[in-house]
């Protein structure tokens, strides 16, 4: 699989999650996480954070993949309720790959000025 065809994926996994959200055409585990608050969707992408960090420092390779791919998902649920599309992280990445050459993540002062609207 190429670079971009992951990028692709997300997008094709943030349609599916909005057309099935209304009639909850979900396994029982993702129906629990799609109807559940953005308090609980924001949790669980803690969690499956920490997962991965945690496989990562064991060196456990098979792991991160597969907390990776967890991550994603729940990054991907919580950005459809909050009315996100996956493209517009990467219009902000594309944004700051033309601002310091790399997608990289804003100083902090630079991301507060961002948000402040200045």
């Amino acid at each position: 699989m190429d670079e971009l065809s992951g990028w692709d994926r997300l997008a094709i996994l943030a349609a599916a999650l909005r057309q099935r959200r209304p009639r909850m055409e979900f396994s029982a585990r993702t129906a629990k996480l799609v109807s559940s608050s953005v308090p609980k969707m924001a949790q669980k992408l803690v969690e499956e954070a920490a997962e991965l960090a945690i496989d990562a420092v064991r060196g456990e390779r098979r792991r991160v993949i597969e907390e990776g791919a967890d991550l994603m998902f729940n990054l991907t649920v919580l950005l459809i309720e909050l009315e996100v599309a996956p493209s517009e992280i990467w219009e902000e990445m594309d944004r700051r790959e033309q601002l310091y050459g790399l997608a990289e993540k804003l100083p902090k002062a630079a991301a507060r000025l961002d948000r402040s609207g200045a």
